[in-house]
């Protein structure tokens, strides 16, 4: 999974910013590797240099194999926060997204569901 970090003028995109931001992204996503080809991190500052509560923004795109990206969007006080609260919508987004998309697999492949077992034949 390929990560690419974006900033506004406001925010200073270091190699530091850029690896921390990677590694939580990473870890929140890690069990999706197979499914997420790139993920797009947008992060800004809605006040500039005036500090205020919830003016970080961090907005995450996942792109994924075969299917349409999908975004989350988090503000928080400060970009670490921002970043781990997308990072946990974009995870519980892919879950819910990839679970329907094995679920319906499921049932039209004719295969039983997990946890059931084929009717008995006598």
């Amino acid at each position: 999974m390929k990560i690419q970090l974006n900033t506004d003028v406001h925010t200073d995109g270091t190699e530091a910013l850029a690896a921390q931001v990677s590694a939580t992204v990473e870890q929140a996503l890690a069990r999706f590797d197979e499914y997420v080809t790139r993920v797009e991190v947008h992060l800004s500052d809605a006040s500039g240099s005036k500090s205020g509560q919830r003016d970080h923004r961090c907005m995450l795109e996942a792109r994924l194999k075969d299917r349409q990206p999908v975004a989350v969007t988090d503000q928080a006080a400060s970009l670490d926060q921002a970043v781990h609260g997308a990072a946990q919508k974009l995870a519980h987004l892919l879950n819910s997204t990839l679970g329907r998309l094995h679920e319906h697999r499921e049932r039209t492949s004719g295969l039983p569901l997990s946890g059931t077992e084929p009717p008995q034949s006598e």
